[in-house]
């Protein structure tokens, strides 16, 4: 399966930005599905995970009550709303998808997105 994400940008501090990954190749209601963020000098960490049905989701304590991560396998996409966000928010973020449907950490996941850069800046 192919990621694409896209929906970044620059925000203030405070403002929302909505993610989007949309995945072609194959049916991607087969994969759980995540994302990660990795700031600059700073390792890849992760940030939601969802499973292939959409009914569990998984948050970082440093994102939870902040992000949704959502998705709609008739679209193949997943989304990660960000609200409230803050400058530490800024880093690259990517998408990611597992055949294994409790993926929720970085090894989990064998297929990845390119990234789509969130600056939080005033």
């Amino acid at each position: 399966v192919q990621l694409q994400a896209s929906g970044g940008g620059l925000v203030q501090p405070g403002g929302s930005l909505r993610l989007s990954c949309v995945a072609s190749g194959r049916p991607f209601g087969n994969y759980a599905a995540g994302w990660f963020r990795q700031a600059p000098g700073k390792e890849r960490e992760r940030v939601a995970a969802i499973t292939w049905s959409g009914v569990s989701r998984s948050y970082a304590d440093s994102v939870k009550g902040r992000f949704t991560i959502s998705r709609d396998n008739a679209e193949n996409t997943v989304y990660l709303q960000l609200t409230s966000l803050k400058p530490d928010d800024t880093a690259i973020y990517y998408c990611a998808a597992s055949l294994y449907d409790s993926a929720e950490y970085l090894n989990d996941y064998e297929y990845w997105g390119q990234g789509t850069l969130v600056t939080v800046s005033s």
